[in-house]
């Protein structure tokens, strides 16, 4: 019988936390924007108006979106920091007590004996790898994804670029014409965000990317109808 590896790498895929932040801005930029700009272009004709409205729209849902991302983030880096500093105060003035919760970690996981003994020896003889292993293995908490500034930076971004798009079809077109265009348009981007989703998460590619476009889409007749409601009590 082979030997049980043991992983203490438990930092999330940078590359998938980026990818999260990207699609989480994307797609609250489009779907807000969409619904502002459907809502205005069934209450007027007046392209100048629409375009206007829906930019308002992509500025302050990018700046909102950029601030939300902020301080959530760093609300989660101090959460994590102050647990950092519970733990290793723990390690310091209990250590017997915490070595028994490194034992227990690796006993629900299957090791035993000798092997079980080496582990916990192993990892109580670095303090660091100690506390990183209380942090990740009995708190389940990482602080490689807790970076304020870099989180509203792109997050802000992608609310910007997102909101954009349902906007591309009245540069071009009549606001008439243009709503089956904008909608057409936001529905597709709205899908492969859903796709790209689950391939960085979880899930199947075709339910999630359907799931986010009949959201997207669900919002945006919603605020069509509000618009044209409007316009017509106006």
């Amino acid at each position: 019988m082979g030997k049980k590896k043991v992983s203490h790498n438990h930092e999330p895929n940078s590359v998938g936390s980026e990818m999260r932040n990207i699609i989480l801005g994307w797609q609250d930029g489009l779907v807000n924007v969409l619904g502002v700009v459907l809502a205005i272009a069934a209450a007027t004709i007046d392209t100048k108006t629409i375009i206007i409205a829906g930019l308002a729209a992509t500025f302050a849902e990018s700046i909102s979106m950029a601030a939300v991302a902020y301080t959530s983030s760093k609300a989660a880096r101090d959460y994590y920091e102050k647990e950092r500093e519970t733990e290793s105060r723990e390690i310091r003035e209990m250590p017997e007590l915490e070595r028994k919760e490194i034992r227990d970690i690796y006993y629900k996981k299957g090791f035993r004996g000798s092997q079980l003994t080496n582990i916990v020896k192993k990892i109580t003889s670095s303090k660091k790898l100690w506390l990183e292993t209380m942090m990740s293995e009995e708190l389940g908490l990482s602080k490689d994804h807790h970076k304020p500034g870099k989180s509203a930076v792109v997050v802000g971004l992608s609310a910007f670029v997102g909101s954009l798009f349902p906007l591309i079809p009245f540069f071009f077109l009549s606001p008439v014409t243009a709503i089956i265009p904008a909608i057409v348009l936001s529905v597709i981007v709205l899908f492969a965000l859903g796709a790209a989703k689950a391939k960085v998460t979880v899930g199947n590619w075709l339910k999630s990317g359907a799931e986010i476009a009949v959201i997207g889409l669900a919002a945006a007749l919603v605020g069509y109808g509000l618009g044209a409601g409007l316009g017509a009590l106006i």
